[in-house]
């Protein structure tokens, strides 16, 4: 039979456990340097001789105290050590939560990503949060959004439904950005978020057999991804933001955990997830600290 002293100490270290664990999601993980996380691979339709390394940031979702605009400096110089042919970034700039966080505008995180460097340059797409913080872009039912405008005023072109063709190496690489799949929120007339994505429609634009790199804030538009797409490049789910040996409890995604992060081959087709660098509804990371993700292609 268990004492009253030991039910004092269990409950007491049972107490002590649960607010180190909080301290830590909340405090310590979501601020840790932030994690490289590399891949190297050579995706179908890819160009013998053709090396080409891709930097991505995620949903950044600029707030204070967590993403002020002087950490996002600091992930704009590390992201520039990389030394990338090219810098995507992969949506959702705007925060994602309003529990104890004040949001950053977006004339000043924007600045600060105009801080990128890339001889390729620096190319985005926007996420849901992007689109869901815009009343005015959500009565419209269209853009352009406050986001996409603050990119490009600093000179980072926002891809959505459209597609760009680079140059490296005297190959041809096609970067196809889609406009996000829920960027509109439930109206009397919709019971769900709508999306203003067109796969089908983007990749018409394409002009040549050179490869594709198709940038899609959800991942869940992997499965309708043609085999003729190299790479597959996504953001949104954030690991879960919990994520305890390879399973997140809580996944944004229809799928759950089948696109939940990291690299899934399916078909002989690529997709990576990042984990990103913010977080949305709660500010907790546990298992899956912030990430920059660098992919070597080729």
């Amino acid at each position: 039979m268990i004492t009253r002293r030991g039910f004092l100490r269990f409950v007491g270290g049972s107490f002590l456990s649960v607010a180190s664990f909080s301290a830590y999601a909340v405090g310590i993980e979501p601020m840790l340097l932030t994690h490289v996380k590399r891949y190297a691979l050579t995706p179908p339709h890819w160009p013998a001789g053709l090396k080409m390394r891709i930097v991505a940031l995620a949903d950044i979702h600029a707030c204070r105290p967590w993403m002020t605009p002087e950490r996002i400096a600091s992930l704009v110089q590390d992201a520039n050590a990389l030394q990338p042919d090219l810098v995507v970034l992969l949506g959702d700039y705007i925060a994602g939560m309003r529990l104890g966080a004040d949001r950053v505008a977006p004339p000043q995180w924007a600045g600060v990503l105009s801080g990128l460097k890339a001889p390729l340059g620096v190319l985005s797409i926007l996420g849901n949060h992007d689109w869901w913080s815009d009343g005015f872009a959500q009565r419209a039912g269209a853009g352009p959004t406050i986001a996409r405008k603050a990119l490009e005023a600093v000179g980072i072109p926002v891809l959505e439904n459209d597609v760009v063709r680079l140059e490296k190496d005297g190959h041809g690489v096609w970067i196809a950005g889609l406009a996000d799949q829920l960027a509109l929120l439930p109206t009397n007339g919709r019971s769900r978020p709508t999306g203003l994505d067109d796969l089908d429609g983007t990749l018409a634009k394409i002009g040549d057999s050179s490869p594709i790199i198709l940038l899609a804030h959800e991942p869940d538009i992997f499965p309708k991804v043609p085999w003729r797409v190299s790479l597959t490049l996504s953001g949104h789910t954030h690991g879960g933001q919990v994520r305890l040996f390879g399973y997140s409890p809580v996944v944004p995604s229809r799928f759950g955990n089948r696109y939940a992060y990291g690299h899934v081959v399916e078909s002989d087709r690529n997709l990576i997830v990042t984990g990103g660098l913010g977080f949305s509804t709660l500010p907790i990371r546990f298992g899956m600290p912030p990430e920059i993700l660098s992919i070597d292609l080729g």
